[in-house]
């Protein structure tokens, strides 16, 4: 790509829209999945009895479900990037398309 025209979508309000709300995002995606799994290493790691707990008439302990609930949330954080990526991040990519052509 020619520099006349990196330097032309640098300068662009969406791209620097677009930059700004993508790393926004990534950074608030991030800190939410680091808290959930370190709080969940510092419960372990403080609190072992409460993972070994077992769930009332059941054969599982509370670790079990815990675990997987944070994969989920995982597949939550992933599937609303996913989501926000395919509408808004999408949307300002072909305004800055269409702006270059």
């Amino acid at each position: 790509m020619e520099q006349s025209k990196i330097e032309k979508i640098k300068n662009l309000p969406e791209y620097q829209q677009l930059v700004k709300e993508r790393t926004g995002l990534a950074w608030k995606l991030s800190i939410a999945m680091l808290v959930v799994y370190y709080g969940y290493i510092l419960l372990l790691a403080f609190d072992p009895a409460f993972f070994t707990a077992i769930i009332s008439g059941q054969y599982i302990s509370i670790g079990f479900p815990v675990g997987v609930a944070i994969i989920i949330f995982a597949f939550l954080l992933t599937g609303y990037y996913v989501r926000k990526a395919n509408s808004d991040f999408d949307e300002l990519t072909a305004k800055i398309k269409k702006e270059v052509e």
